[in-house]
Formats: structure tokens, sequence, C-alpha cells
């Protein structure tokens, strides 16, 4: 039975393949008997349930292999029809070209470049760890654990040769998150060639020197074998790597080559597959007899583990366990509603670093989805919340985390915990945004709520030179769609960021400067809420001043001097242009309503640009310069002189 329907399983995959043209039939082949293994015999799912909290999780981060883990959800039982798998690859189908969440049952996480996923799982396995801790403190039941789930994740060679996937590895390994279990479809094959090239290192030293206990299947064909070393790897007290050894397009033609990787088998290939397999030449062939059989065995092997989590948590419910843990399918409630305006805002600080910390701390205290931390950053960023513990391999129930020097993990790390309804938080410097990008864009497709903190924006940072000064980051966040950035320029505005932050669904940039905070009498968080406002309005205004950040103090500075030259002005803070840019038409006009604007911001001139003609704009658009600030600003000129001999040049052209 189970060489039978996992050859079901590979000549449904091998069709949608054929059918779309397009697609990875090496994988199918290989790796087709791991997923049959974990789904009929260890995976803890409910294929009718798939948001059932206490589910393992199964993360395919070698992507391409979509193919196969739509063929398999099919003969689980998930919510797939045969329609879907003969649209596979087509436009707005739920089989898209990479697994993408919230489009298709049973996907967990959206895994596009190779090593984001396995870095995504160790977000979700930490997750886990997290929840559980804390339940079982506030629980009657001690000895017993009411989140109590797994996570498994097929990984490629690509996936372990990318730089993310070792950052991720090591702090799992640091933290012993004994709950995640890493699959490796080793089959010495990638699309260009053979590994012995690119990648011959002892796999099984790496993961033992980071922390992780291993496991090796000789054969990847052998389901008895699979079966005995998961089964080791889930009573592992350390995270567990399993080594697979496999044979990319078993059966095909193309076997062992990398030919067979990225291209679809030819129609030869595929009949004298499928009379290897001994199954029907019939394009989507489904034995039906074969499909019920794995439902029903998947269906009574979890039955119990799905019942008793619902009348374990519900019992814990009538012992009057916290009313925060009342929900079991999401933990965190969806669509809370936040008003920051309840708390009192008298602080006493000059550092919007130090500024954005207190906020930061008074919202978490009663917000206890909020979880985070830095890239070995606590001290320059503030991001930290003083009043917890840190998170270690014995202290889950805290709330900040250490990530090292791993910016690119921390992203996808934070992403795994916000899949699991956390508002986790991010923090490094702006300049380093470079290295959590394709991270950053997953939280974007993903629409997942997360914080990304950047501080020590721009050339402000002076003596650090030009590699810590950023000049094209703050414009290539906006670029990203789903990802609202905000640029405050002083506690009203952080205010203001924060509670449109809690307030909406999506990804968010919140950008610090570094220096002291100097108030300005109009800002508002009212304002901030609308993503642009006035902050100092003139009828007989000849100009209007666009800024955001550090450099709106500029722009108040100079408009006063402009007064005082008889050149009326008007300064407008823009701290989000997303949120301005989602105001009715007849808002955003009376804010912008002089036809003559000058945009000021020290960085890149490509995302303000749009409100105001390109020769409008002052701004940064070359590297900067090792200096003191005031020395870096001069030459530069961005000093406040520089900006008002530009601006008043720009009022006085035609």
């Amino acid at each position: 039975m189970d060489s039978d329907t996992i050859a079901n399983i590979k000549t449904l995959a091998i069709d949608m393949i054929k059918c779309a043209n397009s697609g990875h039939p090496g994988i199918v082949l290989s790796a087709s008997p791991i997923l049959y293994a974990l789904y009929k015999y260890h995976l803890n799912i409910n294929p009718n349930d798939t948001e059932w909290f206490n589910r393992d999780r199964f993360i395919i981060s070698a992507g391409h292999g979509s193919a196969l883990l739509y063929s398999t959800l099919y003969m689980c039982g998930y919510p797939l029809t045969l329609e879907d798998l003969k649209n596979f690859r087509s436009i707005k189908s739920n089989t898209p070209g990479h697994p993408e969440y919230g489009v298709t049952k049973g996907v967990e996480c959206t895994t596009g470049p190779l090593g984001q996923g396995v870095a995504t799982a160790v977000g979700i396995a930490l997750g886990e760890k997290i929840l559980e801790s804390r339940i079982r403190k506030d629980s009657n039941s001690k000895t017993q654990k009411i989140i109590d789930f797994k996570t498994y994740v097929l990984v490629s060679d690509g996936d372990l040769m990318e730089g993310i996937s070792y950052e991720a590895l090591s702090l799992a390994g640091t933290l012993a998150l004994n709950n995640l279990i890493i699959i490796y479809d080793s089959n010495n094959t990638t699309l260009d060639g053979s590994t012995k090239f690119v990648f011959e290192e002892d796999i099984h030293l790496r993961f033992k020197a980071m922390g992780f206990n291993t496991y090796k299947v000789n054969d990847g064909n052998n389901i008895s074998q699979l079966n005995i070393e998961i089964n080791k790897a889930k009573k592992s007290k350390k995270p567990a790597f399993i080594e697979v050894k496999t044979h990319i397009g078993y059966g095909s033609l193309l076997q062992d080559t990398n030919k067979v990787h990225g291209t679809p088998l030819t129609d030869d290939d595929i009949n004298q597959l499928k009379d290897k397999l001994k199954i029907s030449k019939e394009p989507f062939y489904v034995n039906e007899t074969l499909r019920r059989d794995l439902i029903g065995f998947i269906a009574s092997r979890v039955g119990d583990k799905y019942n008793s989590s619902y009348d374990l948590y519900n019992k814990e419910i009538d012992n009057k366990l916290d009313t925060k843990y009342q929900d079991i399918k999401f933990y965190f409630k969806d669509n809370i509603k936040y008003d920051l305006s309840k708390y009192k805002w008298d602080i006493d600080k000059s550092d919007m670093r130090d500024i954005n910390k207190l906020v930061l701390n008074k919202i978490s205290r009663e917000i206890m989805e909020i979880v985070g931390g830095s890239a070995d950053l606590n001290s320059s960023t503030k991001a930290y919340l003083d009043y917890q513990d840190d998170i270690t391999k014995n202290n889950f129930n805290s709330k900040n985390i250490w990530y090292g020097v791993r910016e690119h993990a921390m992203g996808a790390i934070t992403n795994g915990l916000a899949l699991l309804k956390f508002i986790p938080f991010a923090s490094t410097f702006l300049v380093f945004s470079d290295y959590l990008k394709p991270a950053i864009r997953m939280s974007a497709l993903m629409n997942l709520k997360v914080i990304y903190i950047f501080t020590h924006d721009s050339i402000f940072v002076g003596k650090d030179g030009p590699t810590h000064q950023p000049v094209e980051q703050l414009s290539s966040l906006r670029a990203l769609p789903n990802l609202t950035v905000y640029r405050p320029a002083d506690l009203k505005e952080i205010v203001g960021c924060y509670q449109s932050i809690l307030n909406n669904s999506n990804p968010s940039a919140i950008i610090i400067a570094r220096d002291k905070e100097e108030r300005l009498k109009n800002t508002s968080v009212l304002g901030t809420l609308k993503g642009g406002y006035v902050i100092k309005e003139n009828e007989d205004a000849k100009v209007t001043l666009i800024s955001t950040g550090k450099d709106l103090v500029t722009s108040y500075k100079i408009s006063i001097v402009l007064d005082k030259l008889n050149i009326k002005s008007r300064v407008v803070s823009m701290p989000s242009i997303e949120i301005f840019l989602s105001q009715p038409k007849e808002y955003q006009d009376e804010v912008l309503k002089n036809k003559k604007r000058i945009v000021i911001e020290a960085a890149s001139n490509t995302s303000l640009c749009r409100f105001t003609a390109f020769e409008n704009v002052i701004s940064i658009d070359s590297f900067g310069v090792s200096a003191e600030p005031k020395d870096v600003l001069k030459h530069m000129n961005f000093d406040l002189e520089s900006i008002l001999k530009k601006v008043i040049e720009i009022v006085n052209k035609n």
C-alpha cells in the first residue's frame, strides 16, 4: 500500500508539471517517500481543521517542490481538488509555483528563495517554546503540556548552502529547540550539476557542532528506515537533523542528473516512469481507494490527539485559566483595536531611541503578543524590554530574544513568530536593513504583523562613515509593496506610528534617529495617523516644505527664516507616505495644496519626489564621509545654511 500510494503522489505531481509545462520533477521523484512517511505516520494534523493550533507544522523550505507538496496534501484529504492540481502555476490558482501562505490550505508559510523556509521554521519552533512555557506557568495542569507541537522542515542542498540557514540553525542549536526536525533530501545534485563542485563538507559534523543530534537514512525509498530515524528525532533532547540519501529524479530516464531538476519530463519519460510504477497512464489518475485509506489512517492515528488537545484546553478554561488564553485556535485574538491615548506620555527623555524604547516598553506590558530583539545591538538601538528577562534554552517564559549578529535570520525567525500570532519586533541599524531585506520581503508577501525598528538614519551617523550612513535604504524600504514605512520626528509622532502599526495587519518599518529630539509644537498623534499633515500653516504661502523625521525640524526652522524674508511658507510632516496615500484625495490635496513644493529629506530622492518635481528635492544622493556630524552635513551641503540657500533658489525660479 505504501509503494502504490507513493507512486500515485509522484504521478499526480509529474502530471501537474507536465500540464503547466513548468516545475521541478527531480524533487518530486526523490522526496515523495519522505513526505508520505511524514504525513501518514508522524505529523499530528487534521486536514479538516487546518487552523488547529496544536498541529505539527511542516515547512517545505525547498519550495520548488511545491507540486510534490500539493499532490501529497490532496492525497491526505486537504481541501484541494483535482482541478486545483490541473491549474498548477496558473493565475489565481490554489496551487502557485512556490508555496504561498494564505493561498493553499496546509501551507504553513511562503517559501520563496532557498533558506527562508528553514529560518522561518526556527521562528515557529521558538514560538512554540514561548507559548508552551507561558501557558504552563499559568496552567493548573503543570505536568501536562497544553501547547505541544513539532516543526518539521524539508531542506535541499541549496537551503543548506544559503547563509541564512546557518545563521538560523546556529541559534536553534544554541536555544536547544528540540521541537525542530530538519530533514535533508540529500541527492548530491544541484541545478547546475554535482555538489562535488560546491558542497562537500561533512554535514553531520557541521550540525553536531551547532548543537543538533544527527541521524541518517541510507535509502530514501525505505519507509521503515525513515520511520525509525524520524521516531528517534522526535525523542531527541536537541534539535534534530536527518540526512536522507535519495536519487534526484528517481525512476526517470534522467535520474541522478541535473537535467531532471527543473525541466518537465518528456512524454516518453513519463510513460516509462508510469510503467515502472505500475500505475495508469491516464493524466491525473487517482486511486480513490488508496486515497480514502490514507485519509482514514491519518484520522484514526491523530483523532485522540486532536480531541484531547481541545479537551485539555477547555478543562483549563473551566479551571479559570487566564482569559487571555481562551482562543485555542489562534491563541491571540485577531482584530484588536489599540488606543494609545489612554497612556500618559510625560517622558523626560531627549534621545529618540530612548523615547522609542520607553513607548515600546509601556505598550508591551499590556500587549502580551509583543516579543522581539535585535541583532546584537540592544545597547545601540535600545529596542529592549527592560521589565523582562532574556529568552535562553532554560527560560522561554520571556519576551527578549538575543539574535546575535544574524540580521538575515532575525528577519525570517521574526516571520515565524508572526505566523503564531505574536507581534514580533526586530531591530538593527538602518544601513543593515539590506542584510534582512529578503526576509522583510517575505513578511510583506505573507502580510505578517512584524515591526522592524531601524535606528541610526542617514548621514547624521557621522564618524562611523559611509559604511554606516544609510542613503538609499529608506527609499528601498518604501519601494517594497505592502510594507508601511514610518519616519517619526518626535515623541508624538512615535506614539502615532505605534498606534497605526498595532491597528494594521501588515508589516511595518519604523525609522528612528540616533539624535536628540527637538520637539515641535504642532506635531500630533492624530496627524501621524493620517500619514501626512500640516504642522505650520499659512494661507498666503508661496511654497510648501515637506519633510520627515529629523529633517522636519530643519524644514520648520527654514520656514521661520523664509517668513522673515517675506517668502510665505507652509510645513508638512510626512511620517508615512503609504498611510498618506491611503487617505481621501480631498485630504491629500488639502495638505499639499501649493503648486510649489520642496522636499527636504536626508536620503535618496526616489520616494518623496512623487510629491513634487525632481528639481525641487533637496536630498542625499551620494555616499557620506567620516567626520563629526556637523562637518559631514557641511561637506554634503545639507547644513541649515546650505539647504536654505537651495530653497530660496527653487522659490525664485519661474
